[in-house]
């Protein structure tokens, strides 16, 4: 178990979400992602929300994905909300603001999302809402689900924002990975719809990507705390179901990890 109140403040943070991954998918793939995977295996977990949308708030909230158990006891949340008459373990962080970005703010950090799917586009009003949690938020058609090298070009600008960001300045960085979001069947060579074999392409290219923002943040020399995990999965065509916002364990059952850099 990780004591937050040893984290916050003195560590900078990073938490990335992927996007629509399947745990069956990200499990199969942990050899092939020496990045994301080169310090352990992923847990298997419970999302809050079966989309985008609805999953994010809960994580902004401090209601991260929960493990696959019925035992209880298994489970020391991260961050909470202060004063809410639930019982806390002493390891987990409090935060006083209505959210865990702005609690995280409150406590000096510089927080910046590199948004990925049109939730994060900022184009209409709803999707201003989940930026709208931070004081930098960044968006691009490049940065979206239609763009093959999307991952890429969400590192590129992270680094530039890495090096704009003084060492001594504390940083929460959330980084929408939208790679693994369909349409992805254009990872494997003539495959013409998504399936479980897209999605570890691309999450084999996404792993790639990641190793360059992991060695930025090292080179900072600043101790890291990184979460990374899937918002919901993705069915195709078990038990007849077909993509997300739906209620079957190809969507609740996420991929988790939590490490140091």
């Amino acid at each position: 178990m990780t004591d937050m109140n040893a984290v916050v403040g003195s560590h900078d943070l990073l938490m990335i979400t992927l996007d629509t991954l399947r745990y069956d998918a990200a499990v199969l793939e942990e050899a092939n992602c020496p990045n994301l995977c080169g310090t352990g295996s992923w847990e298997k977990r419970h999302t809050p929300g079966s989309f985008t949308y609805a999953a994010h708030h809960a994580f902004f909230g401090g209601f991260l994905p929960t493990p696959a158990t019925t035992d209880k006891s298994q489970h020391v949340r991260l961050f909470h909300s202060r004063n809410t008459g639930m019982k806390t373990h002493p390891y987990t962080w409090l935060f006083d603001t209505p959210d865990v970005v702005s609690g995280f703010a409150a406590e000096g950090y510089r927080t910046i999302c590199i948004g990925g799917v049109i939730f994060f586009s900022k184009k209409v009003p709803l999707a201003r809402v989940l930026p709208g949690y931070f004081q930098h938020s960044y968006w691009r058609m490049t940065f979206g689900v239609t763009n093959p090298r999307s991952t890429e070009h969400q590192v590129n600008h992270a680094l530039k924002l890495l090096k704009d960001t003084p060492l001594d300045q504390r940083l929460f960085l959330f980084l929408n990975v939208s790679a693994i979001h369909g349409p992805n069947h254009y990872f494997v060579p003539g495959a013409r719809k998504d399936s479980i074999d897209t999605q570890r392409a691309a999450l084999r290219y996404v792993d790639g990507e990641l190793g360059r923002l992991f060695e930025a943040f090292r080179e900072r020399g600043n101790p890291v705390f990184c979460l990374a995990f899937s918002d919901h999965g993705e069915a195709f065509g078990e038990d007849g179901y077909h993509g997300h916002r739906l209620a079957h364990e190809t969507v609740w059952n996420v991929p988790y990890r939590e490490f140091f850099l």
